[in-house]
């Protein structure tokens, strides 16, 4: 729970960071915030509906007593600030990041009470043995620099689309280009689902939705204030987020207690469909 909440959380946000940032830079703040809330609507409705309907996941207790308030209040303080003048400024992009580094600190140590942790099968494998240094680090800037050249064809590419399409930057940041930013939390989350390592799968995405907001939007919001240009990101598409960040708790202990199976994986995959249909229909 603790990897997927860290090192696989941060590995999959890097895209929304990219992006949002490049976006911020360009002057489309409507995508920045977009892709963001657009992304982690996506990591519950998308990536744990169909990771629920492929196998079910058992949820640690963790889930409820500590990450999911924190993936909640990081929701309501998201909110708060762009209610109250349309912007998320320099300070409060400060108070995110801070807010994460003290949330990590707190998960590490919480992590290092419990008296016995066993290590995954994953270090052992020997095809991840004699890697050298020199090639790690040489896949992290050739994956860096992709990154970086894929977020402006992207952002470029979405504010084409939407025009041809005669509708908001914003429409396509929420659907499109938040799926886009999404794969790599549904391939990781699968594949630990098919692995049958559940923690990191719900670590993997609550971990990505604060990451989202408090690394992707503190980041960004400290090089650029980020305002609000679509009143429907305050109106309509931060009530989604919210709402499938809130349906977590009453799903986790209807029957059966403790376990997304497929129904509930199905339910809010049908919601996220509504949620896509909607969005582009009105």
């Amino acid at each position: 729970m603790v990897i997927g909440l860290t090192v696989v959380s941060f590995a999959t946000s890097m895209p929304e960071l990219i992006v949002s940032l490049q976006a911020a830079l360009k002057g489309f703040s409507d995508i920045s915030l977009g892709n963001v809330i657009g992304s982690n609507i996506a990591n519950i409705g998308l990536v744990l509906g169909i990771t629920a309907i492929i196998s079910p996941i058992v949820i640690d207790r963790d889930f409820y007593k500590y990450n999911w308030p924190v993936m909640l209040l990081f929701s309501v303080a998201l909110y708060l600030f762009l209610l109250n003048d349309n912007v998320l400024s320099f300070q409060e992009g400060v108070g995110f990041i801070v807010a994460m580094v003290f949330y990590l600190f707190f998960l590490i140590r919480q992590s290092r009470k419990k008296s016995k942790v066993e290590v995954d099968e994953i270090a052992a494998e020997d095809t991840l043995k004699g890697i050298s240094y020199f090639k790690i680090f040489s896949w992290l800037l050739i994956g860096g620099a992709a990154l970086w050249g894929g977020s402006e064809l992207l952002v470029k590419g979405a504010v084409e689309l939407a025009t041809a399409m005669g509708v908001s930057e914003r429409v396509i940041a929420v659907t499109m280009i938040a799926v886009g930013t999404s794969v790599p939390e549904l391939a990781a989350s699968v594949i630990a689902a098919l692995k049958k390592e559940k923690a990191i799968s719900l670590g993997n995405l609550i971990g990505s939705n604060i990451f989202n907001i408090g690394s992707v939007l503190g980041i960004t919001a400290i090089i650029h204030p980020i305002t609000v240009q679509s009143s429907e990101v305050l109106t309509n598409d931060i009530f989604w987020m919210l709402g499938f960040a809130i349906i977590l708790i009453p799903l986790a202990f209807l029957p059966k207690k403790l376990i997304f199976n497929r129904p509930k994986g199905l339910l809010i995959f049908i919601a996220y469909l509504t949620f896509t249909f909607l969005t582009f229909y009105n």
